[in-house]
């Protein structure tokens, strides 16, 4: 786990501003509204988000009514934007730099939360380790909730991402622990970085074998707002062959 999450922190420690431009491309307003709307309601509760960032769903937790949030990345400079913001504007979030495998128990939280977390692990032993730190952290009955690469999307259709703003390429059949290169251009300014994939046998597996009795894959929704400023034709493409779901479990 130790190389996947210092992978982790190289690839992203450069690209702190680009990476939260990137919050303004197309495919975020259902990334958003998904993952928020299946979240539901935090109010009074304590949520762990791991791979937290700089912040970006760490502060909407704790500003739609957290007790207590704690953001964990490996990324330091991530986490450095992310303090800065709650300098900025202080809402109580207490960030740490952690890789996430050794994390241990932090506490019993809720809610365990991440976005895109999971799809950055290249063996199924880290997938494991992970999944196993997620269930250490959470209550009996807490959910995890969390952003993922769509592992069941055809290759043959991840061309169809380049116009809602993510450009998906692998230069090998799929199977366990192929990468897939995903880049993005913001403001001109082109960055990459890759993903792993898994089937979701192999994830259900790793969730089931860390303790968690339910498991469920959503579907992107569309929002009023993704609606408005795109129209609704515009995002066939993208729920037909989605690049992203949400996966849910239960303790």
């Amino acid at each position: 786990m130790k190389s996947s999450e210092s992978n982790r922190s190289t690839c992203y420690d450069p690209l702190v501003e680009a990476y939260q431009k990137s919050k303004q491309l197309p495919f975020r307003l259902l990334e958003q509204h998904t993952y928020l709307s299946l979240i539901g309601d935090v109010a009074g509760k304590a949520i762990l988000d791991l791979g937290c960032g700089s912040g970006f769903y760490t502060r909407q937790f704790k500003q739609r009514g957290a007790e207590q949030v704690v953001g964990v990345d490996v990324a330091l400079k991530m986490i450095e934007s992310a303090r800065a913001a709650e300098t900025r504007e202080p809402l109580g979030i207490d960030y740490r730099v952690e890789d996430v495998a050794a994390l241990g128990q932090l506490g019993n939280f809720d809610l365990v939360v991440a976005s895109y977390l999971l799809n950055c692990l290249p063996t199924q032993a880290q997938l494991s380790q992970v999944c196993q730190t997620i269930a250490a952290n959470l209550k009996p009955g807490g959910r995890f909730v969390t952003l993922n690469d769509n592992v069941q999307q055809p290759p043959e259709t991840y061309a169809l991402c380049a116009r809602y703003g993510c450009a998906k390429s692998t230069a090998q059949p799929l199977q366990e622990g192929t990468p897939i290169l995903l880049s993005f251009v913001v403001d001109g300014q082109p960055f990459s970085f890759n993903n792993y994939h898994f089937s979701r046998t192999t994830y259900e597996l790793a969730l089931q074998s860390a303790g968690f009795k339910t498991m469920q894959w959503h579907q992107p929704m569309l929002s009023p707002e993704s609606i408005q400023q795109y129209g609704r034709d515009f995002w066939s493409a993208f729920l037909e062959h989605s690049p992203i779901v949400v996966i849910e479990g239960s303790r």
